[in-house]
């Protein structure tokens, strides 16, 4: 049997070992895009169809990419359901989230993140506006999997809102006995009001300047008088 000799041989580590590498780095690199992609798409179409009208096959045919490569992502639709939950969470993370956390805590923050929703409900960064918004009421009733990855969710974004406004209080900026868990409740609908009527109405304008005059109303009502009034500001340009 004729064998290589060590001239011929790819040295251990070296630029064999370096190519193999590479093509490996490539794989990964190109199944990431894949499955970012197909994410991304999976998101878009659960914001407006819901989270049962995703498939693998229907985004293997809308991306252009093999229904087994999607498959071997993925697993099932419920492995997809639950990715799709969390991109969506990640993705609603970077646009309220994030920058809302930089603002001064107490009502400034507290306003920031109202501002920073309606700003990703109204510019429409999912087609179905808020993408929680669809798949909380197609899952609310059904328990499983991905209910209580969407109720997580959920108890994340409340508990947000409910420490900046405790730290509202706790500044001074609200008054000693605001009902922190009413305030939450009252400003979470006024914003999930607007992206319904919003959609439902096809008015990217009434419905948020609604929500913003009926949280600055009730933010007015419990501010205290040296408290700042970031309401008060002009409202954002359409």
């Amino acid at each position: 049997m004729t064998d290589l000799s060590s001239e011929q041989r790819p040295p251990r580590g070296g630029s064999g070992g370096a190519h193999m590498t590479s093509r490996t780095d490539g794989r990964v690199q190109r199944g990431d895009q894949t499955r970012r992609a197909v994410l991304r798409r999976a998101v878009d179409i659960a914001s407006v169809e819901g989270l049962e009208g995703l498939s693998l096959g229907r985004l293997a045919k809308e991306l252009s990419v093999s229904k087994s490569g999607v498959f071997a992502h993925f697993g099932s639709k419920e492995e997809l359901q639950l990715a799709a939950v969390r991109a969506g969470r990640r993705i609603f993370a970077d646009h309220v989230v994030s920058g809302a956390l930089e603002a001064r805590p107490g009502v400034c923050r507290l306003w920031r993140l109202f501002e920073d929703w309606s700003a990703y409900s109204r510019g429409r960064v999912f087609p179905g506006g808020c993408f929680f918004y669809t798949v909380n009421a197609e899952f609310e009733s059904r328990p499983g999997r991905v209910r209580d990855s969407l109720v997580r969710a959920r108890r994340e974004w409340r508990d947000l809102l409910a420490r900046s406004a405790a730290d509202a209080v706790q500044l001074g900026e609200l008054a000693a006995d605001t009902d922190v868990d009413l305030l939450v409740f009252e400003l979470a609908s006024f914003l999930e009001a607007a992206n319904s009527d919003s959609l439902l109405e096809d008015d990217l304008e009434r419905p948020y300047a609604l929500a913003r005059a009926a949280v600055a109303s009730r933010l007015s009502a419990l501010a205290t008088a040296d408290a700042p009034r970031p309401w008060e500001a002009r409202a954002p340009d359409a």
